[in-house]
């Protein structure tokens, strides 16, 4: 059971060997594997995922990334090392669960999946610039094969964990060649699971639910810039970003990563919250090592810390304790 552990920028540094530690309290001939990838990385090297990384990655299968710094600006040579990563192992299917957790931030009664195709849309990087700089063009590309593999996994997704439905979320109506061929073929799919109830959303009417009601919401399927903007939205009913897991799943690879980024304002401060990189790895082990058991003592321990009021600072906005100390009370639970 081998693992590549990514630490990437900035609290990822310290969030990542927290749960780390979690991962081998409960498994511990876990085989861990270190590289390198991040904006750090590229400013040492020009390289911001280096090969060698991609090879450690496969070879493990199973990744944990922390967090990954990128500017809002054009830097030549430099893309997202994550977004590169989830392409180079083609994990296809991106879930973002938001479940209700005793924190004063979130909301009862909210347990939805966000499951984001994450291959393809905008994501897949064509952007040209032309008149001087003065324009810049991206292109959004949708296909049948991916709408129909991230819509099998939404859908048998459901079927495992009981869910009732499946909202399809796109802008068809104003993008008919692209968001109204996933809405097509989302549909076409669908009807292979008559157990479950479908229905859609426009990604506008879905962001006002979101905001409004978001336990109305079970499994949202969605391309890969709908999905990437909806599940921080539902982050926020479920504590915050610091609270919020993700798991990027291929056929046979995963990479585990928060949905936060960076933190620097709060890098190296000991600080930061650990609980969404320790949730990620706990659907890490769900998901792609299938040992539910061990996923449900992980997240069971989380939940007893957080209802007894084990709070980092970033859960009431004052003084809490470190990230270390969080990570050492779960890992006691699971001792």
């Amino acid at each position: 059971m081998k693992l590549c552990v990514i630490e990437g920028d900035g609290i990822g540094r310290e969030v990542v060997p927290a749960a780390v530690c979690v991962l081998r309290q409960v498994l511990p001939q876990i085989e861990v594997l270190p590289a390198e990838a991040g904006w750090d990385k590229f400013q040492e090297t020009g390289d911001a995922l280096p090969a060698e990384t991609i090879e450690i990655a496969n070879e493990a299968g199973a990744v944990l990334f922390g967090a990954c710094s990128s500017p809002s600006y054009p830097v030549p040579g430099y893309s997202s090392p994550i977004v590169k990563l989830r392409r180079a192992m083609e994990t296809y299917a991106n879930l973002r669960p938001t479940r209700f957790l005793p924190v004063p931030t979130a909301r009862e009664g909210v347990d939805l999946v966000v499951v984001r195709e994450n291959t393809e849309d905008l994501y897949i990087g064509d952007e040209t610039t032309a008149d001087a700089g003065d324009t810049g063009t991206a292109t959004k590309r949708i296909t049948r094969y991916a709408t129909e593999r991230i819509t099998h996994t939404a859908f048998r997704l459901a079927l495992n964990e009981g869910r009732r439905r499946v909202t399809i979320v796109h802008k068809g109506n104003v993008l008919p060649q692209t968001d109204g061929l996933f809405r097509r073929v989302a549909y076409e799919v669908a009807k292979d699971y008559p157990e479950i109830e479908t229905d859609e959303f426009l990604v506008d009417t879905a962001a006002y639910w979101m905001v409004k009601e978001p336990a109305r919401f079970d499994i949202v399927l969605t391309p890969n810039l709908y999905g990437d903007i909806l599940s921080d939205m539902a982050a926020a009913w479920g504590g915050g970003l610091g609270l919020a897991p993700a798991l990027n799943l291929g056929d046979d690879v995963a990479v585990a990563e928060p949905v936060h980024g960076s933190a620097p304002d709060i890098a190296g401060q000991g600080i930061a919250n650990p609980t969404a990189v320790i949730l990620s790895a706990s659907m890490l082990v769900r998901h792609h090592w299938k040992q539910p058991a061990i996923a449900d003592r992980i997240d069971a321990a989380v939940k007893a810390a957080l209802s007894r009021g084990d709070y980092t600072a970033d859960i009431l906005g004052v003084d809490g304790m470190s990230t270390d100390d969080f990570a050492d009370i779960i890992c006691d639970q699971l001792g």
